[in-house]
Formats: structure tokens, C-alpha cells, sequence
């Protein structure tokens, strides 16, 4: 069952600059939360594993980041305004296109989530580092998968034009 919510999915490709995003709302006093892949592979490295030796193990990988993003979502309230760097169902999008099998605990988590709405920036010139290992053509088709998704789960989504960091932030909260 869904439960209403009064949270906003800040969401994107990678390089769409969700997390500058992010971190300017918190900058701003709203309640924010982190990208998860980015933490777990962190996590991996701390335990003596190659970025390589993570990305081999897709299936392990995006599991490991959804299992995170369950636990930071059932441990914010409904009512509280927050602002998610990413959430839930950008794991669909990713099983997509990485052409996973879904896994039980995605398909059990869509059920129940609920974002007041969902933010798509739109991507800007890909820069890659240690953990952004996708090239112009994948940043493309996961934005499209991103948007897929979403609609059809029926979240409203806004899509955020290529702007200024700081008019990013105003077009977003002018749309909440």
C-alpha cells in the first residue's frame, strides 16, 4: 500500500548534477539525502575491492545500492519535506538497462513508495570519475529509462532544463 509522502525525488543520468543539486537545497536548510551508488562503492573500496572488481558484479552491485536506499527511505518520515538524491524506482531503470532480472525486493519496494514528485534534470556534458563509468550514449538511455519509469509509476515529474546550479534550485522549488 502506498502511504503519501511529502518527499521530492531529485533524479537524472549520471553527470546531470543531481548531487550539486542536492547539496545546494541543503545548503538552503532543506533536509537532503545521498546517492547510494556512489556510498557503496566507497564501502567496497574501504574493504580492499577494485571499482573494477564492484562493476564486474552488477547484480551484486545494484542490489547492494537498492537495499540502501530501502533502509534510508523506510527511516524518513511521511511527513517530513526531503529532498532524495535519487530513490527507489531509479533502481528499475537501472536493472533495465543493465538487462538484470528484477530482483523480489524491487518489485515488493515499488509497491509501496510514494514521492510528491519527481525532479529529472536534464544531463550535462558527461565528466567521468572513479564511480561514473558511463559514456554519452548510456548517460542518454538512462535518462530515458529514468523518465519511463517514473511516468509509469504515475509520479508527477518535472523535468529541469540545463541551468545554472543556483536557477536549477529556484526552478525546483518554484515547482514544488
Amino acid at each position: 500500500m502506498q502511504r503519501k509522502t511529502n518527499w521530492y525525488v531529485i533524479t537524472g543520468g549520471p553527470s546531470s548534477g543531481k548531487t550539486t543539486t542536492v547539496n545546494l537545497l541543503k545548503e538552503r536548510g532543506y533536509i537532503t539525502t545521498f546517492e547510494h551508488a556512489r556510498h557503496y562503492l566507497d564501502t567496497q573500496r574501504l574493504k580492499g575491492k577494485t571499482i573494477e572488481d564492484v562493476r564486474k558484479q552488477q547484480l551484486e552491485f545494484q542490489l547492494g545500492v537498492l537495499e540502501m536506499q530501502i533502509e534510508q527511505e523506510n527511516q524518513i518520515s511521511p511527513e517530513v519535506l526531503v529532498f532524495l538524491d535519487r530513490a527507489i524506482p531509479d533502481a528499475l531503470a537501472y536493472y533495465r538497462f543493465l538487462n538484470l532480472p528484477v530482483d523480489p525486493k524491487l518489485t515488493e519496494a515499488l509497491r509501496t513508495v510514494s514521492y510528491k514528485k519527481v525532479f529529472l534534470l536534464d544531463f550535462l556534458p558527461l565528466i567521468k570519475d572513479y564511480a561514473r563509468t558511463e559514456d554519452e550514449t548510456a548517460q542518454r538511455r538512462i535518462h530515458e529509462l529514468l523518465f519511463e519509469v517514473y511516468e509509469s509509476l504515475s509520479f508527477p515529474v518535472v523535468q529541469v532544463p540545463v541551468l545554472p546550479p543556483v536557477e536549477r534550485v529556484e526552478f525546483i522549488l518554484k515547482n514544488i
